[in-house]
C-alpha cells in the first residue's frame, strides 16, 4: 500500500466502456484521490502503489474473449495477491469473482430496476446499512461460484448480490447509481417499451431515497481501507 499522505488514492479500473455517468458517479460517492484508467482500451495501472482498487460495471461479460478482459482479471488477481483492498461493483463484482477463482455465467433473464435484497452475514461493508435494503440493478450474468473461502454477504432470487473474501469485496448492485444514470441504463437497453416503461416508473424518489442508503458501504470501504493502511511517513 502507498503510504506518505494522508489522503486515500485508488485505482479506478473503468470499464464501462466511456459510459459518461460512471466515473461522475464514483467520483462523488468515493472520498479519495482517483487514478481512472479506461481498461476497455487497454489501460493499465503501472504499478500498485495505491490503497485500494475499484472496478466498474460494464456492458461486457468477463468470461467474453475480449483483449482488455484477460490483463484487467490478472490485475485484479495480483492486487489481492498483494494484500490491497479491492471494491467490485456489478462487472467488477463478476471480474473479482474471476480472479479469485469463483464462476461467473449467464442468467439466461436480466435483473433490471429497484430490487429488495437481503443480507446474509453481518460484514464491515454493510455495517449501518439494513438486513433488507433496496438498490438499483441491471445485469444478465451473475457469479454461480463464490472464490474459494469467500463469505456470501447479501442475495436475493437471482442469486449472489455481494461477498467478501479477505480485504476483496463485490457487490452485484449498483450502489453509486444516481436516478440520471438508473434511467439513462434502462432507455439504452434492448427491452420492450412496456418493460422499459415499467422500470422507468419505479424510478421514484421514494425508491431513489430507499438506494441511497446502500451508498453507505463506499464510506465504510473507505474507512475500512483508511484503517487498514500503514500509518504515513512521517
Amino acid at each position: 500500500m502507498s503510504s506518505g499522505h494522508d489522503r486515500l488514492r485508488f485505482a479506478l479500473l473503468d470499464a464501462s466502456h466511456g459510459d459518461e455517468n460512471t466515473r461522475r458517479n464514483f467520483r462523488r460517492e468515493l472520498d479519495a484521490d482517483l487514478a481512472e484508467y479506461d481498461v476497455t482500451e487497454r489501460e493499465r495501472p503501472p504499478d500498485f502503489d495505491f490503497d485500494g482498487v475499484v472496478v466498474t460495471g460494464s456492458r461486457s461479460s468477463v468470461y467474453w474473449d475480449r483483449e482488455w478482459i484477460r490483463p484487467l482479471l490478472e490485475y485484479v488477481a495480483e492486487a489481492d495477491e498483494r494484500g490491497l483492498p479491492i471494491l467490485g461493483v456489478c462487472y467488477g463484482h463478476q471480474v473479482l469473482a474471476s480472479a479469485l477463482g469463483g464462476r461467473v455465467e449467464a442468467m439466461g433473464e436480466y435483473e433490471i430496476g429497484y430490487s429488495e435484497i437481503e443480507r446474509t452475514a453481518p460484514d464491515d461493508l454493510f455495517e449501518g446499512i439494513p438486513e433488507s435494503f433496496v438498490a438499483f440493478t441491471s445485469h444478465s450474468d451473475a457469479v454461480t461460484e463464490l472464490p474459494p473461502d469467500a463469505e456470501l454477504l447479501a442475495e436475493n432470487e437471482y442469486g449472489v448480490h455481494a461477498f467478501r473474501r479477505g480485504d476483496a469485496w463485490g457487490v452485484q448492485f449498483h450502489p453509486e447509481y444516481d436516478r440520471e444514470t438508473a434511467e439513462a441504463i434502462t432507455r439504452e437497453k434492448d427491452f420492450s417499451e412496456e418493460r422499459i416503461r415499467s422500470v422507468l416508473d419505479e424510478i421514484t424518489a421514494e425508491n431513489y431515497d430507499a438506494a441511497c442508503r446502500t451508498k453507505r458501504l463506499f464510506a465504510n470501504f473507505t474507512g475500512y481501507v483508511r484503517r487498514a493502511r500503514p500509518d504515513p511517513v512521517r
